[in-house]
Formats: C-alpha cells, structure tokens, sequence
C-alpha cells in the first residue's frame, strides 16, 4: 500500500490524511475512497482500478467509500477536514439530485444508504 494525495487538496491537508491513515486506517484510502465515491456519483460503469480493488470490490464499494469519507471528515482536523468537506459536499449534491429517497431502506442507515 502507498499513500497518495487527494488531487485538488493542499499540501497541508493531504499530510494531515497522511497521519489519519498512518495512525487509523490505511496508506491511500481517502483517495480512493473519494475516487469510488465520484464513479458512483457520476454513475460511470467503470471497472475498478487495481490501487481501488485493493480497498473495495464493486458489489459493495459504494456505501464503503461514503462511509469511509465521512470518518475522515469526522477525524481529521478542522481546518483539513473543510478543505476535504468541499470535495466531498459537491458529490453529494450531484448524488442528491439525481436520485431519490427509498422509503423502504432502513432508517437509521446513514442518508446515502437511503438513496436509489
């Protein structure tokens, strides 16, 4: 596993997803977890990259890479976490539109487990 930096971030802030992946989870996952976020969103079909596959598999990455943002954005500090939470809102913008609420889906799942 390598780390690698979330394109469009500043320096300081993907040194700070550096030590949240050194320290809480794993060398390049907030990276990836974005980029399987932004196929889902966009809804591209896609295969999985070989640096992605290492983290999810395309039957449950979706939900895997939402969650995994939002325990980034809740762990790493402010000022990182608000430069990652501009990527991150503007997907769920994009998801927010294009799709609609599941009424069935169980209700203390988390808002993208709820949407089709």
């Amino acid at each position: 596993m390598r780390y690698r930096d979330v394109p469009g971030l500043s320096g300081a802030a993907n040194a700070a997803i550096r030590v949240l992946e050194r320290d809480r989870l794993t060398p390049g996952m907030v990276s990836v977890a974005l980029s399987v976020w932004s196929a889902r969103v966009h809804g591209t079909g896609r295969r999985w990259r070989r640096w992605e596959a290492e983290f999810t598999c395309p039957c449950c990455g979706e939900g895997w890479a939402r969650d995994t943002l939002r325990e980034a954005l809740t762990t790493l500090p402010p000022w990182a976490a608000a430069e990652l939470r501009v990527r991150v809102e503007r997907l769920d913008e994009v998801l927010l539109r294009r799709t609609r609420h599941e009424p069935m889906a169980d209700p203390e799942s988390a808002w993208w487990h709820r949407r089709c």
